[in-house]
């Protein structure tokens, strides 16, 4: 099994702290990087091999990680010479990517089992399996309901269950071919296409915890969080076959 690891962003919310460190190297209970954690999970769901896509501090990433001999992983590297968004990098390795793999950010914390994900994803047959979390969202203002400049209903700040995409997903090579190399893509327009097209992706539904590392307050959740949450972030590494 693969996995492409997205961690050439900026990071500019978590500035300033990411002007020293690329996001995918910002500490989590003060003694593992996000990376860190990401790379051994990967490896304790049974995966062999890992693309990194750098740009912003590319070098520190390349250094940290390496080969990706510590975790049992064999890691290369997607560079970025210019900004191509969120999926735009996997043009860089296309032709060396399986017909099924993985895509992540390379900044989010979670127990979701990136196998199970990658299999339903085949099984499904989709050309994208979106990873989704529930989230309520609440209006901090009283919503109208207007119609014909008549206001017909009124409720007061009320909150809206919805399923967000938590930055992973499965995904088919074949998914990349109507696209030019050196595209900047991201995931939005990625899915719009797909929606267009009458090719819709399948969606994981997922409950379990997930931290979306990127502004100073869910990075700070992710640091008072992590011993409550570490024995779910690293299970023990399992026999599975690659």
């Amino acid at each position: 099994m693969h996995a492409v690891i997205m961690a050439g962003g900026k990071g500019v919310r978590l500035r300033p702290f990411t002007t020293a460190l690329p996001k995918p190297l910002m500490p989590i209970g003060e003694r593992r990087a996000i990376l860190d954690i990401l790379l051994e999970q990967l490896a304790a769901r049974g995966f062999a091999s890992v693309t990194l896509a750098i740009n912003h501090l590319g070098p520190l990433i390349h250094a940290f990680v390496g080969d990706g001999s510590r975790w049992g992983l064999d890691v290369s590297y997607a560079e970025e010479r210019v900004p191509l968004s969120t999926a735009g990098p996997l043009f860089l390795v296309k032709d060396e990517l399986p017909e099924h793999f993985l895509v992540m950010n390379g900044d989010l914390l979670t127990d979701l089992d990136f196998a199970d994900l990658l299999a339903r994803h085949r099984r499904g047959g989709a050309p994208l399996t979106i990873a989704t979390a529930a989230q309520t969202t609440r209006m901090e203002f009283g919503v109208l309901d207007v119609v014909e400049d008549r206001v017909v209903g009124f409720t007061e700040k009320p909150s809206y269950r919805h399923r967000v995409s938590m930055g992973i997903y499965g995904m088919a090579r074949k998914t990349l071919e109507p696209y030019p190399p050196g595209l900047a893509l991201g995931f939005d327009r990625l899915i719009q296409d797909l929606l267009r097209q009458g090719e819709f992706p399948d969606s994981y539904d997922f409950e379990g915890v997930w931290l979306d590392i990127g502004r100073p307050e869910e990075y700070d959740e992710a640091n008072r969080r992590f011993g409550e949450l570490e024995p779910a972030l690293l299970p023990v590494r399992s026999e599975v076959a690659a």
